[in-house]
């Protein structure tokens, strides 16, 4: 069996070639004498022309072919009759007049059409995810998902990156989403993690000397899934030492700009905005805005603090916050329009929703009583709203005004069509702080990692002021979602320990969790830093993917399942008696 071309490379600079091609039956069609099939593989689909006039016992084989029957034809490629071309199909003005067709294997009849006209339920097609695959779309995502890392690749192998693995069986040290643990049968009682990530040991080869380590890994997390989530995931993990963060910065734009244009043929331009995660938050709500889009945030707390509405009066002595938006051209929206908007609001926290329309009446809302004409136009031109122009405000805590709004922003503009499907906005975030508090577990919490390190004008405030020192951390949004994070970490002991403490981890629990590490970085440990791109995400959007299953060959659902091989499952007992575990 010798396969000379893909289905799909054929084109009309082949006519008059002999070719031997391999693949599925898409679809067949019987003319009478002729019968014609699509033949499929992963690069496409081309014709294949079966006369009797040419060989009468290939045309006799042909009359069993059944959709999804596997076979091998040899041939010629000639040019369709003249008004026959199909312009749909790269192969579309060249079929094959075969010569010879052996039936590799037959089909059961599949349970869905492998093609993208006909709706499949979820659960089915992840039952039958290898039928699912062989559909363009799915296939389509696996070859771009494959060009994209190979891209990533060949850049890093050029700026020096080697590529280490690091292991899946390690120590559990959760700070964050919950591990999987794995027990050991040799040691009992005890059990590996699999990682959340490699950071720990990439830190670690910067200390071994290794200055440039990337890795394309999988990760793993024990947590509620979404749409773009998944129990284990895909990193471009990247780490590199003697680096500030204006480094790796440069060095990731200069990476995605190639790989983009590589893989999409956009050109990217750079270097990509940057904002501070205080300015993202007081203009977008959100520390991933998309930025495809106006429809800013404004804050009206110094007005607000100034009328007699009391609802606004009242948020700002309790140590609230007012914001607004300007939603263009909706001031004919309907009372149920609004009504609709209002409980979205509430979905996000929001006690309710304050509007005012401006109409070639002026401004129309049953509040604007409560309100002169000045302080509505101070408002209006801070809101850059006008005639035609809705205003809603939301009044409350700082977190449930930006939670809301920036959930409006995006709703409206979906409805709005505001949005370019075709565009790519890139974004850093920069100077988040480097702990919040959780209110919950009643203590300080890192916000992106215990590892990363405080600006170190900043470190003095660590006891004193906590909720004021700065990460050198970044995080890269595209199109408003976070495909991206990293930093500059800490790479001497003393400052990790002081970390630790500020966390409130005990040295002895440290020690035992983290112990490697902090040995590790008093052997001279160079400053180093680095990122992780969330694969599975960056391959969505530029695919323009639905949900992040449709990018991953054999994906699990929303509650963690492999409809296809039904894990998780049950075990013997033999083997739990094995691991020393009882369950109740």
């Amino acid at each position: 069996m010798k396969r000379t071309h893909y289905c799909g490379e054929l084109r009309k600079s082949d006519i008059g070639n002999k070719v031997s091609l391999t693949g599925w039956v898409h679809r067949r069609r019987d003319h009478g004498g002729l019968i014609f099939i699509d033949l499929r593989d992963r690069e496409g689909l081309v014709q294949v022309v079966f006369n009797p006039e040419r060989d009468s016992n290939v045309h006799k084989i042909a009359h069993e072919l059944r959709s999804e029957y596997v076979i091998a034809v040899d041939g010629e490629v000639s040019a369709r009759p003249q008004g026959t071309e199909n312009n749909r199909l790269p192969t579309g003005e060249v079929e094959i007049l075969a010569n010879s067709l052996e039936i590799l294997n037959t089909s059961k009849t599949v349970p869905f059409p492998i093609d993208e006209e006909t709706e499949v339920a979820e659960n089915l097609r992840l039952k039958y995810r290898y039928l699912d695959l062989r559909r363009e779309t799915l296939r389509n995502n696996l070859l771009f998902r494959y060009r994209f890392i190979s891209s990533v690749r060949d850049f890093l192998h050029t700026k020096g990156f080697i590529d280490v693995e690091t292991p899946f069986l390690t120590k559990s040290t959760p700070e964050g989403a919950r591990d999987y643990l794995v027990p050991s049968r040799l040691n009992p009682r005890n059990f590996y993690a699999l990682p959340q990530s490699p950071q720990l040991f990439k830190q670690i080869l910067m200390v071994a000397g290794f200055d440039r380590y990337y890795q394309v890994v999988k990760c793993f997390r024990d947590e509620d899934l979404r749409a773009d989530r998944q129990p284990e995931f895909t990193q471009i993990d990247i780490e590199m030492s003697f680096v500030e963060r204006e480094d790796v910065i440069s060095l990731m734009e200069e990476m995605l700009a190639k790989v983009i244009k590589e893989t999409k043929g956009i050109e990217v331009m750079t270097p990509f905005p940057k904002m501070s995660y205080k300015e993202v938050i007081d203009r977008y709500g959100i520390d991933k805005p998309d930025l495809r889009f106006g429809l800013e945030l404004k804050d009206i707390s110094d007005i607000a603090s100034g009328v007699e509405f009391k609802v606004f009066k009242q948020t700002i002595e309790q140590k609230g916050i007012v914001k607004g938006i300007a939603l263009p051209g909706l001031a004919g929206s309907s009372r149920k329009e609004l009504d609709d908007l209002t409980e979205f609001a509430k979905g996000y926290g929001a006690k309710g929703l304050a509007w005012v329309k401006i109409t070639g009446n002026g401004f129309e809302a049953p509040i604007t009583k409560f309100f002169t004409q000045d302080q509505l136009k101070e408002i209006a031109e801070r809101l850059g709203a006008g005639s035609g122009d809705i205003m809603v405000f939301v009044a409350d805590k700082p977190k449930v005004v930006n939670d809301t709004l920036a959930q409006i922003r995006l709703r409206m503009a979906n409805q709005l069509n505001l949005i370019n499907k075709d565009e790519y906005r890139f974004l850093w975030v920069l100077d988040f702080p480097l702990l919040e508090y959780d209110e919950e577990e009643k203590r300080f919490v890192a916000m992106h990692h215990p590892f990363t390190s405080p600006m170190i004008e900043d470190v003095p405030n660590l006891e004193s002021d906590p909720l004021s020192v700065r990460a050198k951390a970044y995080d890269i949004v595209m199109n408003g979602s976070e495909i991206g994070g990293g930093s500059i970490r800490i790479h001497t002991r003393e400052l990790q320990k002081k970390m630790f403490e500020r966390l409130g981890i005990r040295e002895e629990e440290a020690e035992a969790k983290f112990g490697f590490l902090l040995e590790a970085l008093e052997y001279g440990a160079p400053p180093h830093g680095g990122i992780a791109f969330g694969v599975d995400r960056i391959i969505m959007l530029l695919t323009g993917s639905e949900s992040i299953r449709d990018v991953i060959a054999f994906p699990k659902t929303q509650k963690g399942i492999c409809p296809m091989t039904d894990a998780p499952s049950p075990v013997e007992q033999k083997q739990l008696k094995e691991l020393h575990i009882k369950l109740e």
